[in-house]
């Protein structure tokens, strides 16, 4: 099967082909990213959810294997991610109180009402 053709690296001025979902060549992608997890997140992705996160986040998917809100409405979805109430920016912590255990649809509407209001 044919693969699609490179394109030019989206770096300004790089004369670079690519053919990476980012965009960027192999020179620019880890800076672009290093950028991103400046300026648009705002922190440092693998500070705050490192691995004794991943343990955290572990323990707590096994202990709760379904999504509690789905649950709470009479369902039983398989849970995919463990979510803070209260959120690590707003001062949050990584409390089993604070945690929640979602599946992506409940995790996405969740953050779409976040960012509407």
């Amino acid at each position: 099967m044919p693969r699609k053709p490179k394109r030019p690296c989206r770096y300004s001025g790089c004369p670079k082909l690519t053919d990476h979902k980012s965009g960027y060549c192999e020179d620019h992608r880890k800076m672009m990213q290093q950028h991103y997890e400046h300026f648009a997140r705002g922190y440092d992705h693998h500070k705050r959810y490192d691995e004794k996160w991943r343990r955290i986040r572990k323990r707590y998917i096994a202990s709760h294997p379904l999504c509690e809100r789905c649950q709470s409405q009479g369902r039983f979805t398989e849970a995919r991610l463990v979510h803070h109430i209260k959120p690590l920016a707003e001062g949050g912590d990584h409390d089993e109180s604070n945690l929640q255990s979602l599946c992506i649809s409940c995790h996405e509407k969740i953050h779409q009402r976040r960012k509407s209001e």
